[in-house]
């Protein structure tokens, strides 16, 4: 009996700690700037990225190490899921005349730096 509560406990646990490991957020970017997300030291992370905007958006991973690689448009409504290395930044650039705007759902190492470049 005290090894099923024992274990039910850890379950509880350690799916309620799998909630603060989820970063959601809906963000904005101006026209003709990116959004910068992993600029820095950190583990891979996953993301699952919808672009709400009316126009289509460019992602490519940057190293922090220098380069980027791995180019991708992302269409009005699509969304789209990505696996980024230990390392290495996701930059959504945003080539419109017109602010864009994406839902991001991330997993992973969440200790994320977060900035917008011109």
């Amino acid at each position: 009996m005290k090894k099923i509560i024992a274990a039910s406990f850890l379950f509880v646990f350690i799916t309620s700690c799998s909630i603060f490991s989820t970063l959601n957020s809906n963000t904005s970017i101006k026209p003709n700037e990116s959004f910068v997300l992993g600029n820095n030291e950190h583990g891979s992370f996953k993301v699952v990225l919808k672009n709400i905007s009316n126009h289509d958006l460019r992602l490519v991973m940057a190293p922090v190490s220098g380069g980027t690689h791995s180019p991708l448009i992302v269409s009005p409504n699509e969304t789209i899921k990505l696996k980024t290395d230990k390392n290495t930044a996701l930059i959504i650039e945003n080539k419109s005349t017109e602010p864009a705007n994406v839902a991001l759902k991330v997993t992973g190492d969440i200790g994320l730096s977060m900035g917008y470049k011109n």
